[in-house]
This record gives structure tokens, sequence and C-alpha cells, in this order.
């Protein structure tokens, strides 16, 4: 199979790549599986070495799991037990934000905020305080700069750890740029500067989740190089292996680390295939793909293509309201009125319309519903695999103008 389909922003090189697959073929040969809590092997060595090597300061160990869910898992888990080391057991609440996604498991969906997901387990969720999402499109005033939204947008963050009592907050976790929960919304210049800032004045940990951003998809290796700020955990899966093997890591700043090898001596949590030899094999393959010459370059430079193929089929579209992302990583907003943002209620199911016509003319689509407050609004997900060109993204842009089109005719619009 050589298409281009790349799943929920995973298969980033495609299905071919003739390097991943022989390296998944040679590691078989070799041992598929050992046991990483009680030994290590070469490819868990070689995969911890390359992706520490050029990681956000400070992020110098690293720790795998087998998804996205497991590694935001691991991160707070590894939180709270740094908390525990140091004699801090008070520190065990956490704060999210609204219109955000960390995983499927318990706790990504008691601190993320994707309410379609969240509501039958209600009642069982982990308890954690959100704070509002960095939404420019739906939160910045019109007399603030985008800065000065930015600024009032992570002071949200002070007031809440205050209110909750600044020695009983252990940790803050965000996604860089946000996935399909509100569209890929990135923060405006300032917003994680001034975060970082807060984290380290109440002693807060940071974690930053780029499963759905990270490596390579905003151009860059990891999205918060961009935002100039290292966290003290960042996650990511999706990217790792490409889809070619379910891996999935938490990188842990060196002090978390050191709490915790000079304490109990181990961290408590892991899973059987943490580390797994074939997965770490597959990982290998691709980051030094991603890694290549020119690659990321190439990226960026698609990434502004795609930019500017959307504005230049939607700008002026009476039904797209928002076109942002970062890369090859965008999202179209789809509102009833630009001027007022209203977006269509639920019931007029604009997305899953959407996703229809979009798959009938051979694209696939993330078109989402509860863009706005879980439950009202409708976006599209734009987010290619890292080798699409030119020609690939004229075509992707083009049936996508034509299945929301098709998608509008008829449609009731309240005026």
């Amino acid at each position: 199979m050589d298409g281009y389909a790349g799943g929920a922003c995973v298969s980033c090189l495609g299905h071919s790549q003739e390097s991943v697959i022989e390296a998944v073929r040679d590691q078989i040969g070799k041992m598929a599986f050992f046991h990483s809590a009680m030994f290590t092997s070469e490819p868990l060595e070689e995969l911890a070495s390359i992706l520490t090597t050029d990681a956000p300061e400070g992020l110098t160990r690293v720790f795998f799991a087998n998804s996205g869910s497991e590694a935001v898992e691991t991160a707070v888990m590894m939180a709270r037990q740094y908390f525990v080391e140091i004699g801090q057991p008070r520190r065990k609440k956490v704060i999210g934000r609204r219109a955000s996604y960390h995983g499927a498991g318990l706790t990504g969906l008691g601190i993320g905020y994707q309410v379609a997901r969240r509501t039958p387990f209600e009642e069982i969720l982990p308890s954690v305080f959100h704070i509002s999402p960095c939404y420019e499109y739906r939160g910045r005033l019109e007399s603030e700069a985008p800065e000065q939204y930015g600024l009032r947008a992570a002071n949200e963050l002070e007031q809440a750890i205050l209110g909750l009592g600044p020695d009983t907050v252990m940790a803050f976790v965000a996604e860089t740029v946000t996935g399909t929960t509100n569209g890929a919304t990135p923060p405006v210049p300032g917003y994680f500067k001034r975060i970082r800032e807060i984290c380290d004045k109440y002693g807060v940990l940071l974690v930053l989740d780029e499963v759905f951003c990270g490596l390579g998809r905003t151009g860059t290796l990891h999205a918060c190089e961009q935002d100039g700020v290292a966290p003290d955990f960042l996650t990511f899966a999706k990217g790792i292996a490409a889809g070619y093997q379910p891996i999935g890591a938490t990188m842990v700043n060196q002090r978390v680390y050191d709490a915790i090898v000079s304490g109990s001596g181990t961290f408590k949590g892991g899973y059987t295939y943490s580390g797994h030899a074939t997965a770490c094999a597959a990982a290998i393959a691709v980051q030094k793909f991603l890694r290549a010459p020119g690659f990321l370059d190439q990226v960026k430079a698609m990434g502004s293509v795609l930019a500017q193929r959307l504005q230049d089929r939607f700008a002026q579209h009476p039904h797209v309201g928002d076109i942002r992302g970062r890369g090859m990583l965008m999202t179209l907003e789809l509102v009833q009125d630009r001027e007022t943002k209203a977006p269509f209620p639920a019931e007029r199911g604009l997305s899953p319309r959407i996703y229809r016509e979009a798959l009938s003319r051979g694209l696939i689509t993330h078109a989402l519903g509860g863009t706005v407050d879980g439950v009202n609004g409708d976006h599209v997900v734009v987010c290619p695999p890292l080798i699409a060109g030119e020609k690939d993204l004229e075509t992707i842009v083009g049936l996508l103008g034509e299945s929301v089109d098709a998608s509008l005719l008829g449609l009731p619009v309240d005026r």
C-alpha cells in the first residue's frame, strides 16, 4: 500500500517506507520482545539516545509506553511520585484546560475535556480543575493585542493555583498545539512563556502533550521549540513510529529523575510492553528519517503551502470563520455567520456531512463537532502525511472545498 492515508496524525511517512519495514523485519528476526522491567536492549538504548540528544532543555530521560494515553498517564504518575519523594505529599491536584484531549484512559479523560468522550464516565473520572484554553478566535477581545490576550489567558492558571492552594497543585497539563477537540489551535505569542513563569513561581510541574502535534508535525521537531519553552515532561506517540508499531514516550526532566532514583529508587509505573524491542526498532528508523538533512525544512515549506492553499480557497468563504494551525496541522472552523461567529447547532450534523462528502470523493478527513462548547460547532482538521508534496496538498484542499460546499447545500442557516 503506498497511499497517503495518515490516520489520526499517525502515518506521517506513509505506509511504504522500506527502511522502516526492514528495521521491523530485522528486529523480529533477532528478538521481538523482552521485559524492560528486568532487561534493556540495543533498540531501547539507541532510541532513548536519539530522542534525548535534541530534546528541549532539561529533558534528559525518557520512559517508553505503548500509546499517547499511557504517555500522559506516565507523566502524571511521575509528577505525583516526584512530590512524594521530595516530601511534598499534599501536592496531588492537576490543572488542565477545557477543549483539550489527553487520552482515552480515565486519567487522560479527566485531565482533558472532550465532552462526548467524558460524559459516560464523569462519576469515576479523577477530579481535575480546568481553565480556559488559549483560543484566540473566540477568546481574544477586539481591544486586545494577541500578546495581551495570551497573558490574560495564561494568568487564569495563577488564579487557579491560588484558589486551589499553591502547596496542593502538582502539575499543569496542556497540548502545545491542540489536536482534534477544538481543532488545531496554536498558542498566541508569549502564552507558554507566561505559563512557564507561573509554574516555576509556584513549584508546579509543566506537562506538554505533543502526542498530536509533536515530532515534526508543526515544522520543528518539537512544537514547543517555537514557543521558546521547555516543559518538565513532554509526551509523544503518533509520530514516534509513524504507525508502523505502537509506541509512546514520556520525556522527563533530570531533576525529576534524580529525585526518584535517589529516593525510593524506581518509578512505580510501567507496562508489560514498555520499550518493546520491535517498536523501538521501528521508531529508530522513523526518527532517523525525520532527522535527515532537509526533511523538516521541507515540512516547514509544505506547511506554508498548505496554509496558503487553505487561505486561497476558504478565506472568503461565508461559512468559514477561522483558518488556523501550525505547519502541517491546520483547521477550518465553520460558522453560520462570520460576523457573529455563531456556530451551527449540533443537531444540524454538519461535520458528519462533511466527512461523508469527503469520503465519497476519496478524501479522509477529521471533520468533528463540539468545537465551541463540547456540543455545538464544527471544524475540520487537516493533517496530511509529512511526505505530502505541493500537488498532494492542492488535491486535498480542492476536494475539501468541494466537500464543504456540498455539505452546506440545503443546510438551514439561522439568521
